[in-house]
């Protein structure tokens, strides 16, 4: 457990690092290094942005919506997201699990909602309904069988979801 502690903790660390201060260190040292370097050489750039304080807000103004819609872009106009999706479902066994365990579900419960309605209806279950049944049976009992969290199962499972095999 000590092992897993420090991991985590390092993890955790890296996250606060990454996402809040080293986000916020960034775009401070930015503003002044791009100000004090840049604006105060350029009398036709000091016209524009008078002070340090001038030039935060002026570019806050524009840049924060500019990165909200580039943000935007990012994830709702661009195969960018899905593809980092994809790549975490690849790489992640645990993700990867939880999203074929739910494909299998759905399966078993289409399958058993068919049957409830024939059941339902008073119609006989004939041998194409069986047969269906038992090769979905059969497919989810092999993949359990031979897969492990960490076993190439999962991965081809969902290869095969995509359409990539």
């Amino acid at each position: 457990m000590v092992k897993n502690t420090s991991f985590r903790a390092w993890y955790y660390f890296r996250m606060g690092w990454s996402t809040y201060f080293a986000f916020i260190f960034a775009a401070i040292n930015t503003l002044t290094v791009t100000y004090f370097l840049a604006i105060e050489n350029y009398p036709s750039l000091q016209a524009i942005f008078p002070s340090f304080i001038h030039y935060t807000v002026i570019i806050a103004l524009i840049g924060i919506p500019l990165l909200v819609l580039i943000g935007y872009i990012h994830f709702k106009r661009t195969p960018s997201y899905r593809s980092e999706a994809a790549v975490t479902f690849e790489s992640n066994p645990f993700a990867r699990r939880t999203l074929i365990n739910s494909e299998l579900t759905l399966k078993i419960n289409q399958e058993l909602i068919t049957l409830l309605l024939k059941m339902q209806k008073g119609e006989k279950i004939n041998d194409d309904v069986l047969e269906r049944v038992q090769k979905t049976q059969t497919e989810i009992s092999n993949l359990v069988e031979k897969r492990t969290i960490f076993s190439k199962e999962d991965l081809d499972f969902l290869k095969k979801l995509q359409g990539n095999e």
